[in-house]
């Protein structure tokens, strides 16, 4: 399914929870933040039509990504082949983080992205299991889900996922 000239060629598909950053601002101060260490390899989740891809590989030694969605896959391989681009073609709450990390041989993983509203808690869930393996996460949400990350004790907004976030990661809204 594509969308209109001017839309970067594809519609947000409903089933993937899909919404796209284009805000060129916002996009480079997220870019700006991503500062890895050694060691460490940078995840991208969810790069759709590339936003925050261009400036990561421009600072980036090493840059993987996982997009679900074949169609951005094919427009992200072709428009970013660089041997430092590695493009996963799959769902995230699949992916082995472990064995990536292995695959790249790289001890920790940073990971960055624009979450799918339909994804984010099993995704988190699965991030907070798998925090062993990671150094940090920079991730933009929406603004609800923000919220309740956020939220203090008392708050119609506090609830299982603050708690269990809040044990190990440290959220702004």
């Amino acid at each position: 399914m594509r969308g209109a000239p001017g839309n970067g060629g594809h519609r947000p598909r409903k089933r993937f929870g899909q919404h796209f950053l284009v805000d060129a601002g916002v996009a480079g101060r997220i870019v700006e933040v991503v500062d890895p260490r050694p060691g460490e390899l940078v995840l991208e989740i969810g790069p759709g039509r590339g936003a925050l891809t261009g400036g990561l590989l421009a600072r980036l030694q090493r840059l993987a990504a996982v997009e679900i969605d074949r169609d951005l896959a094919a427009e992200l391989a072709q428009r970013f082949a660089d041997p430092r681009f590695h493009l996963i073609v799959g769902d995230v709450l699949a992916l082995d983080l472990a064995g990536l990390l292995a695959e790249e041989r790289r001890e920790r993983l940073l990971v960055v992205g624009n979450l799918p509203y339909n994804i984010t808690a099993p995704l988190l869930f699965r991030l907070l299991e798998q925090a062993p393996l990671m150094s940090g996460a920079l991730l933009m949400l929406q603004r609800e889900v923000a919220r309740r990350l956020a939220a203090q004790p008392g708050c119609r907004e506090y609830g299982l996922l603050t708690v269990l976030l809040g044990q190990r990661a440290e959220m702004t809204a």
